[in-house]
Formats: structure tokens, C-alpha cells, sequence
């Protein structure tokens, strides 16, 4: 076990995290947060030593979730940013457990959009007149789906290939 290991278990999690918060803060996702995804994804998994094989099923899956998330953002039922977030956690995730994390995003994004929703219905209190919370309490406003998509990578993410690397 080295720093190498550590950085490359680490990498995945702090991109979801700051995907998530860049969409809970601004509600836009910078297309870099996924260029960096996948670069990491590139440079990690022959340092993790994945075998051509497993990077094409992770390639696999990245590539199956992208297409169904920009079917989904032409039929404005998710964002761009959410597609592009949701095909690289299936890179990093893999085929095994790309539909767990389906499931679970879904899951997830119910909740979180019920709960948008209820608190969009009440007045906000003085104290949390906040820009962002502005944005998120706009009932024109769309749900900060990342945090959703976040939750449900970093559940599965400990199932993963990813895990041998510190365990």
C-alpha cells in the first residue's frame, strides 16, 4: 500500500463530491469536472493494474449510460451536466455495478426531489437568504440531481475494483 493507492482510491469520491456541490451552489456542473473524471479514470485504472478487458466493460458502461443520459437531457428530464456525471461514475463504477448505481441514483433522486419540492411550498427564514438557497428554493428552478447521482456512486463505489487498492 502506497500514496499512489490512496490518491488513486481518493481520486473518484472528491470528483463526485465537487460535482455535487458545484451543482447544489450553482446548478451547473463545469464540463472540466467530467474531462477530469475521465482523465483520472485513463491515468488510475493501469496504475490500479485493470486489465484491457475490465477497462472495456468500465469503458462499456461510461459509454451505455452516456447515450441513455443525453436521450434523457433531449427529452429534458435530467441536465447535461447530470449525463455527463452519471457516465463517468459508470466508468469508474463498472458494468457489474452500473445498474445498482442506476437503482440508487433514481432512489436517491426521488427523495431529494420530493424534499425540494416540500420545501419549496414553505417560506425560507431570514437567516437562510442565501443566493444558492435562493436558486434551490426557485420552484422555476430545476433539482441539483448530481447531489443524487454523488450519494449513490460513493454508496457503491466501496463494492468496486477500486477497494483491493486500500483493503
Amino acid at each position: 500500500m502506497d500514496v499512489i493507492d490512496y490518491a488513486i482510491f481518493a481520486f473518484f469520491p472528491l470528483v463526485m463530491a465537487y460535482a455535487a456541490t458545484s451543482d447544489v451552489l450553482t446548478m451547473t456542473i463545469p464540463n472540466r469536472v467530467s474531462l477530469i473524471g475521465i482523465a483520472g479514470f485513463a491515468i488510475a485504472a493501469p496504475l490500479a493494474g485493470l486489465d484491457i478487458q475490465t477497462i472495456g466493460l468500465h469503458a462499456a458502461a461510461g459509454a451505455a449510460v452516456l447515450v441513455g443520459g443525453f436521450l434523457m437531457f433531449a427529452a429534458r428530464w435530467i441536465g447535461g451536466g447530470d449525463a455527463k456525471v452519471a457516465a463517468v461514475a459508470a466508468l469508474w463504477l463498472g458494468l457489474d455495478h452500473t445498474l445498482e448505481f442506476l437503482l440508487q441514483g433514481a432512489l436517491f433522486g426521488g427523495t431529494l426531489t420530493i424534499f425540494i419540492i416540500l420545501a419549496r411550498r414553505r417560506p425560507l427564514p431570514a437567516f437562510a437568504i442565501r443566493p444558492w438557497i435562493l436558486r434551490l428554493h426557485d420552484p422555476a428552478s430545476g433539482v441539483p440531481y448530481c447531489l443524487a447521482l454523488a450519494a449513490a456512486a460513493l454508496v457503491i463505489y466501496p463494492k468496486t475494483v477500486w477497494i483491493g487498492l486500500v483493503a
